[in-house]
């Protein structure tokens, strides 16, 4: 898990409970901050995610450059 993704985690569940504090409250305000944040959040875990699957690829792609460096 990296940065990005804790970041979305933390953003996710603070909005889910600005959203459910406002419906609470019946403040559509709050409400509707909490649910910006907890989309955020979502988005930032998903470019984490991306970020992390390039990185592996990345990885993947450098070992089978030096194996076939290696063998000449």
């Amino acid at each position: 898990m990296n940065k990005q993704q804790v970041k979305g985690a933390t953003n996710e569940a603070t909005g889910k409970v600005k959203k459910n504090v406002g419906k609470a409250m019946d403040d559509r305000t709050l409400q509707a901050k909490g649910v910006a944040r907890e989309m955020k959040g979502k988005v930032q875990q998903k470019l984490g995610s991306a970020k992390e699957d390039v990185k592996e690829r990345q990885a993947v792609k450098d070992a089978a450059h030096r194996d076939r460096d290696l063998e000449r």
